[in-house]
């Protein structure tokens, strides 16, 4: 471990190597100056998407092979104690070991894992006027966190997936209800996009998606108006409104005129969403989600995820890829257990030469008279 003395040297060395022979080079330099406290140390690892972005993950000395691997995102801000008890129940049963109600197994590679409590989410945001952040939670059911807000009218306590930057103490809102009277009284009594923007578009915020300013991102999108969110729900995800249904009047007002808003997601897809639909202001929380390292098979057990298997190690009842003397898959095409061809390109219906082998008359009558020839 660094002298304390030593460490104001290393961060300047570290940043002097970064500007001038790139991150590769400054690396060297940063391994030095990784503070070690309780066995854990915050390594900067480059991210997959663009050199010159770093993010932070936190690695651990590799006291046992489990701990050599491991990286997680540094969520320090997380809630440490238990949840909310009111709104979550206990997950039993077969909701665990990918099962139907018949006992058979209809999603593989899932059962075992350790004991969770689903927590009941809020999806609609109906619930209108201020509500504080009391903190940010682990939730096991999904990817991103959430949060635990409390109306400051009534004191009723709720969960919501929580946006990226949102911390305990923030006040967030829902305006699914329509624009409050102090704030249409604010504006002088008439709508001003501009001003409702900037008074109504904070991160945390539900509104229906006619009012979201055409290229803000926002996550937990709906797609009917009286349904909640379905798009954009787990870590890092997010969309963006692209266009509205709108015509400019004379004063310069814009004013919407169809019943859709069209969203871009995350694959490209542009969706055309009903206007009164939900969104919420921000990013999924959580977007380092995507880096971490499990570090070992123990811990994809904990999660509810079983081993998967190759084929090829299989026998050959087992997986068409099976069976052989050696590494052998038999000149057979990547395929699925039963048989469903795993690439692109391969024909799976027959569309030319449908009645190639139907037996019509005239071959049914040759074999007639071949059958005779031979009895004579």
């Amino acid at each position: 471990m660094l002298q304390p003395r030593l460490r104001p040297l290393v961060a300047r060395t570290t940043s002097l190597c970064q500007n001038l022979l790139g991150f590769s080079a400054a690396r060297t330099y940063a391994s030095l100056s990784l503070r070690v406290r309780g066995g854990r140390k915050t390594e900067v690892a480059p991210t997959e998407k663009k050199s010159n972005e770093t993010i932070l993950m936190r690695t651990y000395k590799p006291r046992t092979p489990g701990l050599r691997h491991l990286k997680r995102p540094i969520n320090d801000h997380l809630w440490k104690g238990r949840p909310h008890l009111p709104l979550t129940y206990p997950k039993k049963g077969h909701g665990k070991g990918g099962r139907n109600n018949s006992g058979v197994i209809t999603v593989r590679h899932r059962g075992g894992g350790h004991k969770r409590r689903i927590r009941t989410v809020d999806f609609e945001r109906r619930i209108p006027g201020p509500q504080l952040v009391e903190r940010i939670e682990y939730d096991p059911g999904r990817s991103a966190h959430i949060a635990l807000l409390t109306d400051q009218a009534t004191n009723k306590k709720s969960y919501i997936v929580a946006a990226d930057g949102m911390r305990a103490g923030d006040i967030v809102q829902s305006y699914r209800a329509g624009i409050p009277a102090e704030l249409l009284a604010s504006m002088g009594g008439v709508i001003d996009p501009g001003i409702l923007a900037s008074k109504t578009c904070w991160r945390g915020n539900c509104l229906p998606v006619h009012m979201i300013p055409v290229g803000t991102v926002v996550y937990n999108v709906g797609s009917r108006e009286n349904g909640g969110a379905v798009f954009c729900r787990s870590a890092g995800t997010y969309a963006t409104i692209m266009s509205k249904e709108e015509e400019t009047r004379e004063d310069g007002t814009k004013v919407m005129t169809g019943k859709y808003v069209n969203v871009r997601l995350q694959s490209g897809e542009i969706r055309k969403i009903s206007k009164d639909a939900c969104a919420t202001i921000g990013v999924a929380s959580n977007i380092h989600h995507q880096y971490r390292q499990l570090g070992k098979a123990g811990r994809s057990r904990w999660l509810n995820i079983r081993p998967t298997v190759r084929g090829l190690a299989m026998n050959a009842f087992e997986h068409p890829h099976g069976g052989g003397r050696g590494k052998s898959k038999g000149n057979r095409h990547p395929c699925s257990p039963w048989g469903t061809p795993a690439k692109g390109g391969f024909k799976t219906r027959r569309k030319s030469n449908v009645n190639k082998w139907v037996v019509t008359p005239r071959i049914r009558n040759m074999g007639v008279r071949r059958n005779k020839r031979k009895s004579v």
